[in-house]
This record gives structure tokens, C-alpha cells and sequence, in this order.
């Protein structure tokens, strides 16, 4: 080492990358992220003298300071070369004060991609460290430290101990909470739809098409009276506007575009997203994925401008330079993009190679020609009522990026093929093969998913792309807050109609109102968090306060602030309403009463120390069950609630052992002996009988590598779980191995907490490095 060139680079990966462009002068080390933070279980923030930090190095991270303090002595010259960001500055920072370098052989170098020219182009282009860029991140780091332990504590004596709060965190949680309240209220009303298939006369028998009725029926009499009328009644086309229109392609991905398109097109959840995209960075294959700006570089914009002339033709190509909408954005950075784009195809899992080529393309069609569509709008009119059936089509005359890609969205009802209408003039005769009227009901706003909340904290300001990702995983595994799942809606029995051969029939069918899939659920606690900061911290928890610290992040990024100033403006008015609030001795808990059963016994839903529950009859002799997965104080019934008391239920004997049905944090499942088996869907544990406990616990037996629930321990969040390698702990999202020698049949609840404190989570597929 002694007179070489040192590089200090976040990550292993990132290092290796780069030690084979800079040669046997350079000697690059990873500094695994952070090498200093705040004490982990302390405030660490010297109020009483301008909120200075007060920076440890963790236990885990001293080998590795040692290590690079040692290096750092003797090199020529120290290179500090984290990322370009906020975190990135401050990762610098904390190496030069930490390793006690010297500014005279010490320099600061960034790039956006790891490849050879950006890599010696940044030797050449050495800088010292931005100090605006180090307190911005400062700032951001020392005030959600204070909201969190401020805000915690007043969480544990007035609601339950273990809770959390955090300034982005809570707002997130707050506009899920707001959604399910919406929808909570929200009354669906019943209308009924009238959709006609009809073929043009003159044109093949083979030829039909399906029309929409302009005006929607309040109930089936008003529905069934307009199907009376069309009998026997003439219908033709009264209307035919064609126009031609462009469609534009997408700018290239910031952070968050990316979150969102791969949550909608790879179903993959932002960590995943984020995780993936690191690693396809520091192997060099992509840009700098966490950017908030849509810019492209010169020399990405030619080089897509000759694959697709060479690939497509010129007609094809059109170049352009996008403007960044993004609060904060800087132009000087680029989108993400691939750092080649003749490299069509990537070596990889098939996570990366999915998530590569949706960058690829996306890069490669944003410097495409527009599309030309023709868009074809036909009405019908019938010469006995006065309503219009109405029939959109849209042509695509040409491609232009649609030959590579199209956007996603997040309306699944939209459809992304194009509908060819045939050519039929007005006045031509539309024979009414069939015309339904189906019950329909008015939908509730849409829950969140991952990619739908990123996109409502981007057009809100709160947050910045770095942070959407762990805010999530904070909310859905860290706090339990909110679930990732489905809702199965509930059903409703409705009466549909259809005239065919000049008679109306009735058709009883059920409709599900409601189902959504892969959506963001709150859970009761996170209600009752949500709500609880609400009445008490409205500053905190309102959208434009948080918005204005990102601007005043910015600021202080700018040279423009004092952070020290921002905080302390900040805290003075906080603190006082922290004291207020736990001096303040008013507040209940959540309670609601849902009925009587017919011996006048009430069931009431209440949230205790323990989390919500049902409460039957009174005083000694009442009953207590706890709410299920994705049940609320909010809407669940008093049928509902009966349900819970019929579990766990005996349903009989196997094998001279009892079979229990029951229901826990994870959905119905089936405890026989010391085993646990799933319910299959569809199967409800008040009602499953015997012979398919049988059969279920016969098939979860014959399986193997089949994953079984040895124990379960719902209010932890902990199962125990025979898998395909062995037994295992699952908590929170991660999997945790047994102690050589452990009986998984014995494990604890106390227990299984000491191997989950003293142990890592394991890692799927290869060891990755993921930047603190």
C-alpha cells in the first residue's frame, strides 16, 4: 500500500468494479456505507449547544475503520469517492473526519456511472467536499432524529409500547389511513350498464360490434323499460368523428418513475426495485440510480439517436432533451439510463435482466418519434329513445416508440392494445344481436399500492426518491402499520337483464364489490398511530409543512441556510407541544359498539395492550377475541365478530389427535399435533370439515420441501416454520436460521426473540451489499 493511491468507494461490489479501470497504482476499499452514525439507543443531538451531532462508530463498523485508517497512512494520496448525493457528501465527510486525513492529500471525486472515462475523467476532476451537501444531509438526519424520539416515547404511554413515529414515515402512513377512511364512508350505489353487440348490415356475418349506452339506469324498472322499447326498434349510426392525434413518449426513469413502472409492469415492490438497480450500478451497467432529474447526457442521446436509425430507421428517430418537473431536481445529473446503450442484453439474474431491460427501453423510446393514432368516436341512435350507444376505437397509423415500449399504468381497467373499428359511414344499419343491462356499482377511490403512494409523495413534495423505499418497508414490516394484500371484497346478489330474439330475460348472478389485489392495507394500530398524531401534532403530520423542509434541505444543500437554524426554528414550538400532549390526560381509546345478540349480550370492538379485539357480554363473565389479518375496529360487524368466538374450533380426531381450525396473523390454518398447515382459499375454518382437514393435512404431509408452520406467535409477528432445508424463524418479512443443535418443536416466543436480536436475517441468492 505504502505510496499508492487510495480509493474509498460504499460498497465491495462497486469497488471491484472500479480497481479494474484505474491499474496497479490505485488500491480501491470499501468502506461498507457508513462508518459513523448516531448512537443507535440515545438522542446523540446536543440540544443545549446548536444541536451539534454527536457521532459513534458502530461495533461492526471498528475493524473496518481500523483497516482503513491503517491504508489511509500509507497512501500517496486518499481519493474519496462515495456517491454523488447528500448521503454520499456525508459518507466523505465522516471517512476524512473519522480516519483523521489531511486536506493536502486528500480529494473528493464523483460520477454518475461506473465506466472507464467517467472514472479517469473524475481522477482528473478532483474536488474538495461540499460542506452545503454534508449539513443538508445533516439536518435532514439530526430532525428525524428528534421527531422519533420525541414522538415515540408519547406513542408508548398513550398507546402501546414498541411504537414508532417518524416526520416522512407518518405522513405516508397518514394518506393510506385518509384512503381507507374514504372508502370506509363511501357508499356504493347500484346503476345498471347497457352494452349492445351489433352488426353492420352490408358487412360479413362474422362482423360485430360491442357499443356502450350513454346514460347510466338508477334502477332495473328504468333498465328493463329501455330494453322493452328496443324491441323491434331501428338502430344507425348517427354520428362518425375520426381525428388524427400524437402520442409522446415517456421521459427516461428518475428514482421514482422507476419504482412505479416496475411495481407495475415486474410486480417487483420498491426495495426490490431499489436493491436491484444498486447492483446493476456498481457492476457499471447502468447510470446513478437515486436522481430526480429526466436529463440524458450528450453522448447518450447520439449514441441512442444511431441505434435506432441503424435498428428502426431515421423515420424512428427524434431527439430530445427532457425538462425535470421535480421540486430540487438538479439538471447536472442524469436520469437513470444504461451507460451503453449498444448493450441490448445484460449477464445476470433474472431480476436484473427484467429490470435492465425496462431501463433499456425506456432510455432508447424517449429519443423516438412520436406515435400517430386515429382516434374513431361512433354513435347509434335508436328510432324509439333518445339515448346513444357510443363505440371508441383508436388505429395506430405509426408506431414510432410504440415499436419498443409502452407506459405502463395504474388503471388495470385500461388496455394497451389498439381497437380496430371496421368502416362504416353514417346512416348505415346496426342489427342489435344482443343488448344486456348488467347491475353495476359506483367504485370507491382505489387503496394505495407501493407505486401509487410513491407517486403521491413525489407530487406532494414529502420525501426525496432515496427515501420511499425504506419509508415503505418501515410501514409494512418494520411497524406493522400497514399490510401488503388483497381485499376480497364483499359479495352482493344483483338481477341483470338481456333482450335477445325480441324478449327480455332475467338473470340473478353475484357481483363482488370492492376486490382489490397487491394493495397497501392499514392495520388498526396504524389507525389509531395515524389518528392519534393528528389530533395532537397536526404541524408534523401535514403535507405542506413536510413539503417545506424538503425546500428548506434544499436550501441549506444551496448555501442558502444555516442548518442549525432550520432545526432550531423547527424544535422550540415541537418540544412545547410534545410536553402538552403528555400532560395531557384526555385520551381514549378507540371503542364501538356493534350490537346485541338476542339474550341482549353486547359485542363491542375495543384495541387494548395487546392490539384490537372483540369484547362479548360484560364484567367476569365476558369473552375476549382478537381481530383477524386485515379486520378493523372501523367496519368489522357484529357477524363478523360472532365468527371469532366459534375459534379456534375442534373439528375432530386424526390419527387419535385432535384437529384444530383456527384463524392467526397470517390467515386460517389447521393445527394438528404439533403442526400447522395453511387453509387453502376458498376454505373457511368455521365450516371446513374433517375430511378436507384430512386432506389437507395428508397432501401438507406428502409434500416435500412444502413449508409448515411448527408454531405461531401472532402478536410477535413470529412464526416457526418447517422449511425445505430445515426449520427457520420468519418475523417481520425476514428469515432467521436456528442455532445449530435448536429444537424448533420447543422454541418460545422469548426464545425465538433472542435468536431474531442476536442474529442477522438471511439473504436470498448471493450475499448483496445494500448502502445503509
Amino acid at each position: 500500500m505504502e505510496g499508492k493511491n487510495l480509493v474509498i468507494v460504499e460498497s465491495p461490489s462497486k469497488a471491484k468494479t472500479i480497481q479494474k479501470f484505474l491499474g496497479d497504482d490505485f488500491v480501491v476499499k470499501s468502506s461498507m456505507g457508513h462508518i459513523r452514525d448516531l448512537q443507535e439507543n440515545k438522542l446523540s443531538v446536543d440540544i443545549e449547544h446548536d444541536f451539534a451531532p454527536q457521532y459513534v462508530i458502530p461495533a461492526d463498523k471498528k475493524r473496518i475503520v481500523s483497516e482503513l485508517k491503517k491504508a489511509a497512512q500509507g497512501a500517496s494520496m486518499v481519493w474519496l469517492a462515495s456517491d454523488e448525493d447528500r448521503e454520499g457528501e456525508a459518507i466523505s465527510w465522516h471517512l476524512f473526519e473519522t480516519l483523521g486525513l489531511k486536506e493536502e492529500n486528500t480529494k473528493r471525486i464523483v460520477f454518475h456511472e461506473i465506466t472507464r472515462d467517467t472514472i479517469l475523467n473524475a481522477v482528473n476532476n478532483p474536488r474538495s467536499i461540499d460542506m452545503n451537501l454534508v449539513n443538508a444531509q445533516q439536518a435532514r438526519r439530526v430532525l428525524d432524529r428528534l421527531v422519533g424520539f420525541e414522538l415515540s416515547p408519547v406513542l408508548w404511554r398513550k398507546i402501546q409500547p414498541k411504537l414508532s413515529a417518524g416526520r416522512v414515515q407518518s405522513v405516508a402512513l397518514k394518506l393510506v389511513v385518509e384512503r381507507e377512511k374514504e372508502i370506509i364512508a363511501f357508499m356504493n350505489k347500484s346503476f345498471y350498464k347497457v352494452e349492445a353487440v351489433f352488426h353492420p348490415e352490408g358487412l360479413a356475418k362474422s362482423v360485430k360490434v360491442k357499443a356502450t349506452l350513454d346514460t347510466r339506469f338508477q334502477d332495473i324498472d328504468e333498465a328493463r323499460q329501455f330494453l322493452l322499447d328496443s324491441v323491434g326498434a331501428r338502430f344507425t349510426v348517427c354520428d362518425v368523428e375520426k381525428k388524427e392525434a400524437s402520442r409522446c413518449p415517456s421521459a427516461p426513469f428518475t428514482t421514482s418513475t422507476l419504482q412505479q413502472e416496475a411495481a407495475r409492469k415486474l410486480h417487483f415492490p420498491v426495495s426490490v426495485t431499489m436493491r436491484i438497480a444498486q447492483q446493476l450500478y456498481e457492476r457499471g451497467l447502468i447510470t446513478y440510480m437515486r436522481t430526480d432529474s429526466t436529463n440524458l447526457s450528450g453522448l447518450a442521446i447520439a449514441t441512442s439517436r444511431e441505434y435506432i436509425t441503424d435498428n428502426f430507421g431515421p423515420e424512428y428517430s427524434t431527439t430530445r432533451q427532457f425538462k425535470t418537473h421535480s421540486k430540487g431536481a438538479q439538471e447536472a445529473h442524469e436520469a437513470i439510463r444504461p451507460t451503453f446503450i449498444a448493450n441490448t442484453e445484460i449477464e445476470g439474474t433474472a431480476q436484473e435482466k427484467k429490470l435492465y431491460s425496462l431501463i433499456w427501453k425506456r432510455t432508447v423510446a424517449s429519443q423516438m418519434a412520436d406515435a400517430r393514432v386515429l382516434n374513431t368516436t361512433m354513435k347509434v341512435a335508436s328510432d324509439r329513445r333518445s339515448e346513444k350507444f357510443g363505440l371508441q376505437a383508436t388505429q395506430v397509423l405509426f408506431d414510432g416508440f410504440l415499436k419498443l415500449y409502452m407506459e405502463g399504468t395504474d388503471d388495470q381497467d385500461v388496455a394497451d392494445s389498439e381497437t380496430m373499428l371496421p368502416d362504416i359511414g353514417v346512416g348505415t344499419l346496426m342489427e342489435a344481436q344482443s343488448i344486456g343491462a348488467d347491475c353495476k356499482f359506483t367504485p370507491a377511490p382505489p387503496r394505495y399500492s407501493e407505486a401509487t403512494l410513491v407517486k403521491k409523495l413525489e407530487e406532494l413534495g414529502i420525501g426525496r426518491p432515496s427515501t420511499y423505499a425504506p419509508t415503505i418497508a418501515t410501514l409494512t414490516t418494520g411497524r406493522g402499520y400497514i399490510i401488503k394484500g388483497d381485499k376480497e371484497g364483499r359479495k352482493a346478489e344483483v338481477r341483470n337483464l338481456i333482450l335477445e330474439n325480441g324478449s327480455v330475460k332475467e338473470v340473478t348472478r353475484t357481483e363482488t364489490i370492492g376486490a382489490e389485489r397487491g394493495k397497501l392495507l392499514p392495520q388498526e394500530i396504524g389507525m389509531i398511530v395515524s389518528d392519534f398524531l393528528g389530533s395532537n401534532f397536526r404541524e408534523i403530520m401535514d403535507y405542506d409543512f413536510t413539503a417545506n423542509v424538503e425546500k428548506e434541505f434544499d436550501q441549506v444543500a444551496g448555501g442558502e441556510k444555516s442548518w442549525n437554524s432550520l432545526i432550531s426554528a423547527f424544535y422550540t414550538p415541537f418540544h412545547k407541544n410534545v410536553d402538552e400532549v403528555l400532560g395531557n390526560n384526555s385520551y381514549n381509546k378507540v371503542s364501538r359498539e356493534l350490537g346485541t345478540d338476542e339474550d341482549g349480550t353486547v359485542y363491542t370492538a375495543k384495541f387494548g395492550k395487546f392490539g384490537p379485539y372483540v369484547q362479548k357480554g360484560e364484567g367476569e363473565n365476558a369473552q375476549f377475541a382478537s381481530l383477524g389479518r386485515g379486520q378493523l375496529i372501523e367496519t368489522i360487524t357484529i357477524e363478523e365478530a360472532r365468527i371469532l368466538f366459534q375459534l379456534p374450533r375442534t373439528v375432530g380426531d386424526y390419527q387419535g389427535i385432535p384437529v384444530i381450525a383456527t384463524k392467526g396473523r397470517f390467515g386460517p390454518y389447521i393445527k394438528h399435533g404439533e403442526k400447522n398447515y395453511s387453509l387453502p382459499k376458498g376454505n373457511d375454518p368455521v365450516s371446513v370439515t374433517l375430511e378436507q382437514c384430512i386432506g389437507i393435512i395428508e397432501e401438507g404431509n406428502s409434500k416435500t420441501g412444502t413449508n409448515s408452520v411448527i408454531a405461531e406467535f401472532t402478536d410477535a409477528d413470529i412464526q416457526v416454520i418447517s422449511g425445505r432445508y430445515g426449520p427457520y424463524i420468519k418475523h417481520a418479512g425476514s428469515n432467521y436460521k436456528l442455532p445449530p443443535g435448536t429444537d424448533a418443536q420447543a422454541l418460545t416466543e422469548e426464545a425465538c426473540r433472542q435468536i431474531i436480536e442476536n442474529s442477522k436475517p438471511t439473504e436470498k441468492g448471493r450475499r448483496r451489499y445494500r448502502k445503509s
